[in-house]
């Protein structure tokens, strides 16, 4: 028999990283496989170091070149514009307070505020039970992120009302994620979806600390209903909540300087884009675009062909005038993109639309007219900045190397040899948990649940031909530049990069 330590074999900063917690005692044969793969993993963290990513980087899920687009198109909010954590709080606080004044909800619900990092974007609500939970790209639940109100649910309980952690096909929320026709779940895919996920949560959170029984449905009806009246109403475009551009107008003039067409497709009305686009980009804004569309009402935009087009004045008053067609200059409200395409030509891959919400700005433009389609993900840069850091790094070396261990240490079934392949699935575990609370420490990373893609992974995957942080990462590309996507071997296929080397038996 032979001793070893994982610090023997390690050496890490003790103040940031994980070091092993077991001494092994494990047969020689065995012993030297560990060493080899513990050997590999420490020789890989100063490779990996070197090659941190850069958060300013586009990503390729489909090869695409600058060179054949020829039209951009944006969405507004969350593509050309970004806006402060307050705009998030006010929203709460509104809704919240419609809550209370027209849905006679609890007075006492003024006791909670928004919470900036309670949840991420891409979770699931369960209509019926309440609970807010992620989900990986197999419908998968992923224990330890189930929450109802502000509290996590123990996994048991989760397993024995979903009888497992599989969730149905037939209960998931429908192609654009709502929860309709006889689904009960609900994807939050809007970065504005932010702050109704947390106002359900503390509503449920106050009805749960004072026994109140109430109906789950109803509830997510009236918190959806108090955030649509506070963009319906307009409260929030009232004040002006932009923090920052990311440089949109060098990037849209260095379109207009290459010749490149432009058009803006917004659900946002035209007071309020009209205020932003000043700020960011300066009052000759509507210069740049050579079509500008408000209120469109996606994803109807995309599918509704019976909503016309209609000219709206800079004052905001509507023409009943018949558009023949789109001007430079003119702003027009509604449509829909079948006209669009007729009024326009701009057909097929030569069209580049750029949007955060996967489903109702990409998902139509990519599977029905062939436009490549661009996906704007804030969280992307932040994400990245963590993966950079050295504990993660470090962490996630050590993970993969004790998962490789697992994966061809397992045949060996004496009772020494099992007793140390326990110590690794708990040490596992507990990294696993890390790796998560690094991210976001109720619901961890917007792309991963522990080790597979999250179901907003997969979709934007299906649906975004290149991805992002900001548009500003267009300005590190010239316009002739092809975007490629990594070629990650399939389950089958030889591995490639060490990272995916299995060290054999």
């Amino acid at each position: 028999m032979l001793f070893y330590d994982y610090n023997t074999f390690v050496t890490l900063d003790h103040k940031t990283s994980h070091k092993g917690q077991f001494v092994a005692k494990i047969s020689t044969d065995v012993c030297s496989q560990c060493v080899v793969n513990v050997c590999w993993s420490t020789d890989l963290i100063p490779v990996i170091s070197k090659n941190f990513v850069n958060p300013d980087t586009i990503f390729a899920n489909n090869q695409m070149s600058l060179q054949d687009i020829e039209i951009y198109g944006f969405d507004y909010d969350y593509t050309l514009a970004f806006y402060s954590s307050h705009l998030h709080t006010l929203i709460f606080n509104i809704a919240r307070d419609i809550l209370i004044h027209e849905h006679r909800y609890p007075e006492g619900l003024r006791e909670y505020d928004y919470i900036p990092n309670f949840v991420i974007r891409g979770l699931h609500y369960d209509v019926q039970k309440a609970l807010l939970m992620k989900i990986d790209a197999f419908h998968y639940i992923q224990l330890g992120t189930v929450y109802r109100g502000l509290n996590p649910v123990p996994e048991k309980e989760v397993i024995a009302m979903y009888e497992g952690s599989h969730v149905p096909l037939e209960i998931m929320s429908d192609f654009y994620g709502k929860s309709s026709h006889g689904h009960t779940m609900k994807q939050f895919m809007d970065i504005f979806s932010l702050p109704e996920m947390t106002l359900l949560s503390c509503v449920s959170d106050y009805f749960m600390k004072h026994n109140i029984d109430y109906e789950p449905v109803h509830l997510y009806k009236d918190v959806k209903e108090a955030i649509g009246d506070v963009h319906v109403r307009g409260i929030m475009y009232r004040a002006k909540y932009i923090c920052y551009a990311e440089q949109t107008h060098a990037v849209l003039r260095k379109l207009s300087e290459n010749g490149k067409k432009m058009f803006l497709i917004t659900n946002s009305p035209f007071d309020f884009v009209d205020r932003g686009m000043n700020y960011i980009v300066g009052k000759d804004w509507r210069d740049l675009f050579d079509v500008v569309i408000v209120q469109a009402d996606k994803p109807g935009f995309f599918n509704d062909r019976r909503k016309p087009f209609r000219r709206v004045t800079d004052k905001g008053v509507l023409l009943w005038d018949r558009i023949h067609h789109l001007e430079k200059g003119q702003i027009y409200k509604q449509g829909n993109l079948y006209e669009f395409l007729r009024l326009t030509g701009w057909r097929g891959s030569k069209v580049l639309y750029f949007g955060d919400h996967i489903y109702s700005d990409l998902a139509d433009l990519t599977l029905k007219h062939g436009w490549r389609t661009g996906a704007i993900i804030p969280e992307l840069r932040k994400e990245i900045k963590i993966m950079n850091t050295e504990e993660y790094v470090h962490t996630m070396t050590w993970l993969q190397a004790l998962t490789g261990l697992l994966e061809h240490m397992q045949v060996h079934r004496d009772s020494a040899s099992q007793m140390v392949i326990q110590q690794w699935i708990n040490e596992r575990e507990e990294m696993r948990l890390r790796t998560k609370d690094i991210f976001n420490a109720q619901f961890g990373s917007l792309f991963r649940t522990y080790h597979n893609p999250t179901y907003f992974t997969r979709r934007l995957s299906r649906f975004a031909d290149i991805y992002m942080a900001s548009l500003s990462c267009l300005l590190n590309y010239d316009l002739q530049h092809t975007f490629y996507p990594r070629r990650t071997p399939l389950q089958h296929e030889s591995p490639i990069w060490p990272e995916q080397t299995s060290i054999p038996l």
